[in-house]
C-alpha cells in the first residue's frame, strides 16, 4: 500500500465507524434497556400478583362476615313457648 492510499483506509475506517455506531449503540442499548424493560415488568407483574391475591383475601373475608352476620341474624333469641314443660323422671325408656 502506497503512502498516498492511507487516506482511503482511513476514509474506509471512519466511514465504518460511522455506520456500523448507530446499530451498535443501538444494539447495546436495546440490551440495557431490555434489561430494564425485564425488571420492570417482573416488578409490575408481581405487584399486580400482589393487588389480585389482597382484594380476593379480602372479598373472602367480607364474604365470612355476611354470611356470620346473617347466621347471627337468623338464629336470633326467640322465646319459646310460654307454659308449662313437661318433664319425665323415670329411669329408663317408657315402652308401653
Amino acid at each position: 500500500m502506497a503512502l498516498r492510499d492511507r487516506h482511503l483506509v482511513g476514509a474506509g475506517a471512519a466511514a465504518c465507524a460511522v455506520c456500523c455506531a448507530a446499530p451498535v449503540v443501538g444494539f447495546l442499548g436495546l440490551a440495557g434497556a431490555g434489561a430494564a424493560a425485564t425488571v420492570a415488568t417482573f416488578a409490575f407483574a408481581g405487584t399486580v400478583f400482589a393487588l389480585v391475591v389482597g382484594i380476593a383475601a379480602l372479598a373472602g373475608v367480607l364474604a365470612r362476615r355476611r354470611s356470620t352476620r346473617q347466621a347471627v341474624i337468623a338464629s336470633s333469641c326467640e322465646p319459646g313457648e310460654a307454659g308449662p314443660v313437661s318433664i319425665d323422671l323415670t329411669r329408663g325408656p317408657d315402652l308401653s
